[in-house]
């Protein structure tokens, strides 16, 4: 299932440690790429809270984090260390085993999901050839750490958050996939680097025409749903249900579950990117003449989900949140429909060589 890619440079890492050192460098290269996962997962997350406070404050014409730290930099260092120092309590009733196993379920399916992205050309953990496939999958297995932490609380508030996250998760899903697919039949492939190389001439956006716009529309709010933020936190739902799934978690076991969601925001851009705005591949190729190509995809990538990642936080300082019969009423009525109707127009425009 594991396509060998030659260049992937975690892979010729690895290849030249077994070389080198036997079945012992093999296991020192996947700790090292494990490492390197970990430390990008940790700084991610903290980077992106620090930009979600700023953007808050731009939108809400405030400073925001100020003054710990140069510009507050230090500001999410100095919450993580303060978490870091609280006691992890939680209510006495509560299921020891599922209560525990909920954040070491969420960490670890956000992490999965980012070994397959592609951060440029030969930069990514493992190139599958059913890349796009196994996210969808591995981002599923997400939601039951939520499920697991509302019924193992024992909490009523705790209880409906949970349900209301797996009730969102199982709805949203479908349009998110039907999204995937619609760019899938374009691509004929599910491998995400095959993907962006099909894109090298003009992006999936514009050569899909009109389906692809409305596949991105889709993508981008039935992510949205799927990660909890605004406008579908009704698992958190602050207002009427305290903190919701999260209620009875404090310390480290509360930073797990706003940290995965953060790297989850994450997941989303950089898999919107990939399908639909050409992954690490520059603009008209302006920068294809240039050495170190790998860096300069790097860049790449990363401008393009940082803009990804600013239209996601832009929704939740601007909506307000839905109702849960509102929640289900665009989905079931309108998006799921519309994304049905809009991969049988790809499949005609497929069929027909209509592509640009």
């Amino acid at each position: 299932m594991i396509l060998t890619n030659t260049t992937n440079y975690f892979a010729q890492l690895i290849d030249y440690l077994f070389e080198q050192m036997g079945l012992g460098g093999q296991i020192l290269g996947y700790v090292i790429v494990a490492a390197i996962y970990l430390t990008f997962f940790a700084v991610a997350g903290l980077l992106l809270v620090y930009v979600e406070r700023r953007v808050a404050a731009f939108f809400q014409l405030r400073l925001g984090p100020n003054r710990v730290g140069p510009w507050g930099l230090l500001q999410t260092i100095a919450d993580a260390l303060k978490l870091l120092a609280k006691e992890i309590t939680g209510t006495e009733r509560k299921d020891k085993l599922l209560y525990h196993a909920a954040y070491f379920l969420v960490i670890p399916a956000a992490l999965i999901g980012l070994s397959v992205i592609p951060f440029s050309n030969g930069v990514q953990a493992y190139d599958l050839n059913i890349g796009v496939f196994f996210i969808s999958a591995v981002s599923s297995v997400g939601v039951l750490g939520i499920l697991f932490g509302g019924w193992g609380s024992n909490n009523k508030y705790s209880l409906i958050g949970g349900m209301r996250s797996g009730l969102q998760m199982i709805s949203y899903e479908l349009s998110a996939g039907l999204a995937i697919l619609t760019i899938i039949l374009m691509a004929g492939s599910l491998q995400m680097s095959e993907i962006i190389n099909q894109q090298k001439d003009l992006w999936f956006i514009v050569k899909g025409h009109i389906p692809a716009l409305i596949a991105f529309v889709i993508f981008v709010i039935a992510g949205t749903a799927e990660s909890n933020r605004t406008p579908f936190d009704l698992p958190e739902g602050e207002a009427e249900l305290g903190a919701g799934f999260h209620s009875e978690y404090s310390g480290m076991g509360f930073a797990y579950f706003f940290l995965a969601e953060f790297i989850n925001m994450f997941i989303i851009s950089a898999v919107a990117v990939t399908l639909f705005f050409g992954g690490w591949l520059a603009p008209f190729g302006i920068t294809d003449s240039l050495p170190w190509q790998p860096l300069w995809g790097a860049v790449w990538f990363f401008v393009k989900v940082s803009g990804m990642i600013f239209l996601l936080m832009w929704f939740r300082w601007t909506f307000p949140r839905l109702r849960i019969d509102q929640l289900l009423t665009l989905e079931w009525k309108y998006l799921l429909p519309v994304g049905l109707l809009n991969i049988v127009l790809m499949a005609i425009l497929v069929y027909y060589n209509i592509i640009l």
